[in-house]
């Protein structure tokens, strides 16, 4: 939208800031929790993981801003900067930026589903499916398998292949390879500095966290009973960013470890704003708060809604759909 344009530009001491306030402190928490277990106070080092994991989870939406290119005005800044941080993300830069890409081109189209979605299936579709494959669809749709097993399993093994884009040439295995010989080395690294027991005890709740963490919000930023989809002929980028993208209207604190990402619906109509300037767009168009807006507590009701009835237009549970 041509009206948002003004809020494109980015600040670049402001960026540098916002990038220091958010890795001093996930270093300096990661050195606490790993001299808490050094002293025999695990319990310490668990705890000091939930907000690492929140500071984690930034840096990861730092890195996505780094991907639309609008963190930095210059693009080999915000690329280099987005591949050290995929690397501590354990997510390989140039190849999420690709697939990323490929889900704004895409969100909301029923007839372009698989790369950077939640898998969700039509009513239709679903009844369609064998027992066996409805009973794997409901399976992949658990609240475990969705936020524990499968965040899991994206960032320790899923992105150490560039799975979606294979066959794609040789740019996404460099980007994959790369970031895992990054990965391996530094954590070898520190598994010589302090021991392979204390670098798991400490890094990983915080990992595993922050994976669930992302996953929770990518899911809730599309997955809402009022989202939008539509067929090719029916669907328009700007109706699908703006209404089938949420506003998630999270308590302060979490808005700030979460860089502002609630503000979806904005960003998917202009992915090149900086996360910092996304609550300059609601203060000067109020008018956009309302739309696809969500609170914390609204949004847990989300992980009932599996399947989109196209005939209701909108997300329905199974139980609704048996009913149908």
């Amino acid at each position: 939208m041509q009206i948002l344009s003004r809020y494109r530009d980015p600040h670049f001491g402001r960026s540098l800031g916002e990038l220091a306030i958010t890795a001093l402190p996930l270093v300096a928490l990661w050195t606490a929790a790993w001299a808490a277990t050094a002293f025999g106070y695990w319990w310490i080092s668990l705890l000091l993981a939930i907000p690492a994991a929140g500071f984690l989870v930034r840096l990861f939406t730092i890195q996505h801003d780094c991907g639309h290119g609008s963190f930095f005005s210059h693009k080999l800044l915000n690329d280099w900067v987005g591949r050290a941080l995929g690397v501590l993300t354990m997510t390989p830069y140039d190849f999420w930026r690709r697939t990323h890409a490929l889900h704004h081109a895409s969100c909301g189209n029923l007839d372009r589903r698989g790369v950077g979605d939640i898998d969700t299936l039509t009513v239709r579709e679903y009844l369609a499916r064998s027992r066996w494959g409805r009973l794997k669809y409901r399976l992949y749709r658990n609240p475990v398998v969705l936020f524990v097993v499968g965040p899991a399993y994206m960032f320790l093994l899923q992105q150490r292949l560039p799975v979606g884009l294979m066959r794609s040439g040789w740019r996404p295995w460099i980007s994959t390879q790369a970031t895992n010989v990054a990965i391996v080395a530094i954590a070898a690294g520190l598994m010589w500095l302090i021991g392979i027991q204390a670098f798991l005890l400490v890094h990983l709740p915080i990992v595993m966290l922050a994976a669930s963490i992302g996953v929770w919000l990518f899911y809730v930023q599309h997955q809402f009973e009022e989202t939008l989809w539509a067929r090719n002929d029916g669907w328009s980028f700007h109706e699908a960013a703006l209404y089938g993208s949420s506003h998630y209207d999270l308590p302060h604190v979490l808005r700030w470890f979460t860089a502002n990402i609630g503000i979806h619906h904005v960003h998917h109509l202009c992915s090149r704003i900086p996360f910092y300037r996304l609550p300059h767009v609601l203060r000067d168009h109020p008018d956009l708060r309302d739309v696809g807006r969500m609170t914390l507590m609204e949004s847990f009701g989300c992980v009932r809604l599996t399947l989109w009835d196209e005939e209701k237009e909108r997300l329905v549970s199974f139980r609704e759909a048996a009913r149908a």
